[in-house]
C-alpha cells in the first residue's frame, strides 16, 4: 500500500509539479514509509502535522480531502446548513492563506457558502464569528504554538466550539469513505465569488467582537483614567494577535509597546526557537524592552492568539514568568472576588478547568462560593461544558482555564482567547495596584499563604513516527499494569484511568468507582492532600506528556519534592 500511494503521488497529474518533484526527491525508504504509511490523523480537533507532500503530511490535497469530509457532514443535514455556511480564518504560518482559500473553494464546489477573513485573525475571533454569523461550522488554519515546520486545520461547529468527538468521528468516516484523491476539485475563485459562495469578511466582525470583549471589563472607568500609568510590553511572536490585542488594550486606555522585531507576521518565526509563550526564551526581547521602558508587565501571544503568557516585574527590577496555572488562578480569584464585591456574582457561578490544571483552583473557587467543573484536557471540553450548562440551566459560566496558557471569560466565544485574557490581566494588575497597593505577585503570594503552595511542571517526550506511537502505547500499558503507591515519597490517594473510565482509591477505605468523564487515554494519580501526576499522549502532536502539580507548605522544599516525583515517574516508564 505504501508503494502504491507513493507512486500515485509521484505520477498523477492531479498533483501539481512542485508536489511531484518533492515526492521524486525522497530517497530514504524510511521517509517514504513515514509520509505514506497512513493518512494524517483527523482527531477531535482536526489535523496537525509537518508540512510536505504525502498522505501523512500537511498540504493542499490533505486539506481538500478533510474539507470534503466536512462538506459531506454538512450536506447530510438540512439544506439550510449550506446557506448558513462555514467561516474560515488563518494565522501567519507557511501556506496558511493558501490552505484557507483552498478549503473555501472546496466548500464552494459543494454548494456551501464560505466566509473567508480578508487577512490573518486570532482563532477566538473565528469562534465568535461562527456564532455571530450563525454559521453551520468554522475552520481555522493554524498549528498554534508548534514549530515552523507544522501547520494544522481545526474544525468548529455552530456553537463556536471545536467539533466534539462524535462529529469529528463522522467527519473522519466521510474522509475514509472517500478513497480517491483526484476527484476533489475546488471551484474556480471567480465563479465562487460570482455565485455568492465565497464571501470576504473583516473589520465588520472585528468591531463587534471587540465591543463584546470590552463589556467584560469590571472597571472600565479605572482603566481609562489610570491605564496609561501601566506600561505593558507586548509580543505577538510574529502571529495573528498583533492588531486586536493592541486595539483592545489601547482603546481601553493602556500604554502598550509592541516588540518591533516580533510585530510583523513571519512564518519562519526567526526570532524564537518555537513561537510558544510557555517557553521562557520567547520573552527575551520583550524582557529587554521592558527593562528599558520600566514596564510592569510583559505579555506574549502564540501565532493564532488563543494562548497568552505573562511575566511580571519583580521588586528587583527583573521579570518573573508565571505559569498557566498561576495566571488561571489569579484570574479566577480576581473575577470571583470583584464580582462578589460589585454584587454581580451569580448564585450558580461556575469555573471550568481541565483535569491537567492545578488543584489550587478547586480549593480557591469553592472557598469563594462558586462551583468547579473539571473536564478532560483540551479547551473544547471547557466549551462543551459551558454550552451544556447553558442549555440545562445548571450553572453560570464565569471563567475557564487550562494549564497550557488558555483562558476564557464571557459567553460569546467558545475557545481560549488571548485577546480577552490580555484585557482582564491588564485590568487586574491595575486594580490591585491602584486600589489595594498590591502587585499581582503579592496577590498570588497571599493566595498561597491561605491555600498552600502549589508548583507545577510538565515533561514532554517527543516520539516521532510509527515507532514513536508504539513506544507511547508501551509506556501507557506499563503504567496501567503497575500499582503505584507513591511518587517522591508522597502517597497516591487515587488512580483514575480515563481509558477504562475506572478509578481506584489506594488508601483506606479501599474501593473502586466509575468515572463520569468521557473515555480518554489518560491516567491521573491524585495525591493525598492535593496535587497530582498525570500521563497523557497528545492527540495533536507526536508527544507523550506528563503533568505534575505538587502541594506543600514550604516553598523552599517544594522544588526538591517535585524533582523527586519526576525522577520516580521517569524510572517507572523506563524500558
Amino acid at each position: 500500500m505504501i508503494q502504491e500511494r507513493y507512486r500515485f503521488w509521484l505520477t498523477s497529474p492531479y498533483f501539481d509539479e512542485d508536489t511531484r518533484s518533492e515526492v521524486a526527491a525522497i530517497n530514504d525508504e524510511k521517509e517514504i514509509e513515514d509520509r505514506f504509511y497512513t493518512d494524517l490523523e483527523f482527531g477531535t480537533g482536526g489535523l496537525r502535522g509537518v508540512l510536505g507532500a504525502g498522505t501523512n503530511r500537511m498540504n493542499i490535497y490533505v486539506i481538500r480531502k478533510a474539507t470534503q469530509g466536512l462538506a459531506d457532514l454538512i450536506l447530510e443535514g438540512e439544506e439550510a446548513g449550506k446557506n448558513r455556511g462555514v467561516v474560515i480564518a488563518y494565522d501567519s504560518r507557511r501556506f496558511s492563506d493558501r490552505f484557507a482559500k483552498e478549503a473555501a473553494l472546496v466548500l464552494a464546489g459543494n454548494g456551501i457558502k464560505a466566509y473567508l477573513f480578508d487577512d490573518l485573525r486570532p482563532t477566538p475571533e473565528l469562534s465568535f464569528a461562527v456564532r455571530h454569523l450563525k454559521a453551520q461550522a468554522g475552520l481555522v488554519i493554524t498549528a498554534s504554538h508548534n514549530p515552523k515546520e507544522y501547520n494544522g486545520y481545526k474544525v468548529y461547529w455552530e456553537d463556536g466550539g471545536q467539533v466534539p468527538p462524535d462529529r469529528a468521528d463522522r467527519i473522519l468516516a466521510h474522509i475514509k469513505a472517500h478513497q480517491a484523491w483526484d476527484d476533489i476539485l475546488p471551484l474556480e475563485e471567480a465563479e465562487a465569488r460570482a455565485k455568492g459562495l465565497l464571501v470576504e469578511i473583516g473589520e465588520e466582525i472585528d468591531a463587534v467582537y471587540l465591543s463584546k470583549v470590552k463589556e467584560l471589563a469590571l472597571y472600565p472607568e479605572l482603566s481609562r483614567a489610570k491605564g496609561s500609568n501601566r506600561s505593558i510590553v507586548y509580543t505577538p511572536l510574529h502571529g495573528a494577535g498583533n492588531v486586536l490585542v493592541n486595539r483592545i488594550l489601547t482603546e481601553m486606555g493602556y500604554s502598550v509597546f509592541t516588540v518591533p522585531e516580533q510585530e510583523k507576521p513571519d512564518p519562519e518565526f526567526t526570532t524564537v526557537p518555537y513561537p510558544n509563550p510557555e517557553i521562557p526564551s520567547t520573552f527575551d526581547l520583550a524582557r529587554s524592552y521592558g527593562k528599558a521602558r520600566n514596564a510592569q508587565m510583559l505579555i506574549a501571544t502564540d501565532p493564532d492568539a488563543d494562548r497568552l503568557g505573562m511575566a511580571l516585574r519583580t521588586p528587583q527590577g527583573d521579570y518573573r514568568q508565571l505559569t498557566g496555572n498561576q495566571v488561571g488562578t489569579l484570574l479566577s480569584y480576581y473575577l470571583l472576588t470583584q464580582k462578589k464585591r460589585l454584587g454581580i456574582l451569580p448564585e450558580q457561578a461556575v469555573v471550568i478547568k481541565t483535569i491537567a490544571s492545578t488543584d489550587l483552583a478547586d480549593l480557591l473557587v469553592k472557598d469563594l462560593g462558586a462551583r468547579v467543573e473539571n473536564v478532560l484536557t483540551g479547551f473544547k471540553f471547557i466549551a462543551e461544558k459551558e454550552q451544556e450548562m447553558e442549555i440545562q440551566g445548571s450553572g453560570d459560566f464565569q471563567f475557564g482555564f487550562e494549564e497550557s496558557y488558555g483562558y476564557l471569560a464571557g459567553h460569546f466565544v467558545r475557545d481560549k482567547d488571548a485577546v480577552i485574557a490580555s484585557l482582564l490581566l491588564a485590568e487586574a494588575a491595575l486594580y490591585y495596584q491602584e486600589k489595594e497597593g498590591r502587585s499581582l505577585l503579592e496577590v498570588l503570594e497571599d493566595i498561597y499563604g491561605k491555600y498552600g503552595y502549589f508548583i507545577d511542571d510538565q515533561i514532554s517526550i517527543t516520539l516521532e513516527g510509527k515507532a514513536g506511537k508504539e513506544q507511547m502505547e508501551k509506556m501507557m500499558v506499563k503504567l496501567r499494569e503497575t500499582d503505584v503507591k507513591s511518587f517522591g515519597g508522597i502517597a497516591v490517594a487515587c488512580i483514575d484511568d480515563y481509558e477504562l473510565r475506572k478509578g481506584r482509591r489506594m488508601i483506606a477505605p479501599f474501593h473502586s468507582y466509575e468515572l463520569a468523564l468521557p473515555q480518554s487515554n489518560v491516567i491521573r494519580y491524585s495525591f493525598q492532600g492535593g496535587g497530582f501526576v498525570m500521563a497523557r499522549p497528545s492527540g495533536t502532536e507526536p508527544k507523550i506528556k506528563f503533568y505534575f502539580n505538587i502541594r506543600g507548605v514550604d516553598p523552599q522544599r517544594l522544588q526538591a519534592t517535585l524533582e523527586n516525583v519526576k525522577k520516580d515517574l521517569l524510572e517507572l516508564i523506563k524500558d
